[in-house]
């Protein structure tokens, strides 16, 4: 008995602290964490990184093009009739065997010495490869903190817009109170307290919409994070004013110096270059160190005759062998041309990358500055609306104003509140868009 009521005490207690950590709040998801969740599960940026790996095995392929190539060849040949052992008669003259099965085992290291430059200008554009890999994965980096900041500030512009919403829904509830008192007393005719409640009615759909859209920026930052779309969170409210300490010209010089972007157009033009080396290296002889090792016999195991007698062949040579091509109707200086074409255009691409940069710094800085004209002036806004409807609600009581003017009035607060979180929206999202196109991660 007494341990089942332990067991039941356990149990209970269990189950009490599960209950109490389920009651527990959510902590709100920051900025900075959303970052580091969308790196370490994007798959984005693990195709880049990977991509890195698969460039550095290219690198290291194209060392193997500067040393020895080893290879072995084991055959067996069926004569019709008995044959000589050996192709070249030699001072020891031939060995004949009666046998007309041939075993021979040859092996041949081959050392390239000189190629024309191909092997090293292959090894220079693969090692060069390796750093675009790199700067793409960079990029893919700023990319994805780009997205995570602006949906980020989706979801803290919707929460506002439906924070203004609601606020609507309030004042005009408290509106309906008020004429529905009104009419009670018979100062009001029917008609306002019809039209209170068609504008209470209007602002709650309002309220909805302003719901469902915070449901849809949440469903699309989870599935950023790579999360079940329904998963619950909250934000950490960052949605503020902040001065852009730099100038135009400040940004532009930031940008055309840390753009990974650029980096990648000066590696490509250089991967160019070392590509019409390798085109060229046609117009150049290879010369390679060659040695060999042959040995025959008409037994499998290569060890002599099958009636004891030495029925073998051993030779071995080193040989230097230079090759020329003396005519292969231009494919060489053909290529040639092609590749320095791609010069060209990885130069031209570079110089169409500054003035894209240029462009889009110089179109962020402009909607920074916009979005903070707009928030001063928004700001201002709110005031005046909050003062012209407190003092519309009072003239109502005294029915000095009409139900009309306290609607307007209602309508413009929450307009003047949803242009004001909207236009700082706007700021920190082209922040975001600025700071990215500035070539920076996150400040």
């Amino acid at each position: 008995m007494r341990m089942k009521c332990f067991v039941g005490f356990i149990l209970w207690a269990i189950v009490s602290a599960g209950v109490v950590w389920a009651q527990e709040p959510q902590k709100p998801l920051t900025l900075e964490e959303s970052i580091k969740i969308v790196m370490e599960r994007s798959l984005t940026l693990h195709s880049a990184v990977v991509g890195v790996e698969g460039s550095e095995y290219r690198r290291k392929e194209a060392i193997t093009n500067f040393l020895p190539l080893w290879t072995g060849q084991y055959s067996y040949t069926k004569w019709s009739f008995p044959t000589f052992i050996g192709n070249t008669i030699t001072l020891t003259g031939t060995a004949q065997t009666n046998n007309s099965n041939v075993y021979n085992f040859n092996t041949t290291l081959y050392q390239p010495l000189f190629t024309g430059g191909l092997n090293l200008a292959t090894y220079r554009s693969a090692k060069i490869g390796v750093d675009l890999s790199k700067e793409t994965v960079e990029t893919t980096k700023r990319d994805l903190v780009l997205q995570v900041r602006v949906g980020y500030f989706t979801i803290l512009r919707a929460e506002k817009f439906l924070a203004v919403a609601e606020q609507q829904v309030k004042n005009f509830e408290a509106q309906l109170e008020v004429t529905q008192a009104f009419f009670d007393v018979g100062i009001v005719p029917k008609n306002d307290v019809l039209l209170a409640e068609v504008n209470l009615a209007n602002a709650k759909q309002q309220q909805v919409k302003a719901a469902n859209d915070l449901a849809t920026a949440k469903a699309l930052f989870n599935i950023l994070l790579r999360r079940e779309v329904s998963t619950p969170f909250e934000v950490v409210d960052i949605l503020a004013y902040k001065a852009f300490p730099l100038s135009f010209e400040q940004s532009l010089d930031e940008a055309l110096r840390l753009r990974p972007e650029m980096k990648t157009a000066q590696l490509n033009i250089n991967q160019a270059k070392e590509n019409v080396k390798i085109a060229r290296s046609g117009f150049f002889p290879t010369i390679s160190l060659t040695g060999n090792y042959s040995r025959s016999s008409d037994w499998w195991t290569l060890e002599g005759g099958r009636d004891s007698k030495p029925i073998l062949s051993d030779r071995w040579l080193v040989q230097a062998l230079a090759t020329f091509t003396l005519w292969n109707w231009g494919d060489t200086y053909f290529k040639v041309g092609e590749n320095k074409v791609k010069v060209t255009q990885a130069e031209d691409s570079k110089t169409q990358l500054i003035d894209s940069i240029t462009l889009e710094v110089k179109d962020d800085y402009l909607n920074l500055l916009t979005a903070e004209k707009n928030i001063n002036v928004t700001e201002k806004a709110i005031e005046q609306a909050e003062e012209n409807l407190r003092m519309n609600e009072e003239r109502y009581k005294y029915q000095v104003a009409t139900q009309t003017d306290v609607v307007n009035a209602v309508t413009l607060l929450a307009q003047a509140r949803t242009n004001y979180y909207g236009a700082l929206s706007d700021f920190n999202v082209a922040k975001a868009q600025l700071e990215r196109a500035m070539g920076k991660m996150y400040p």
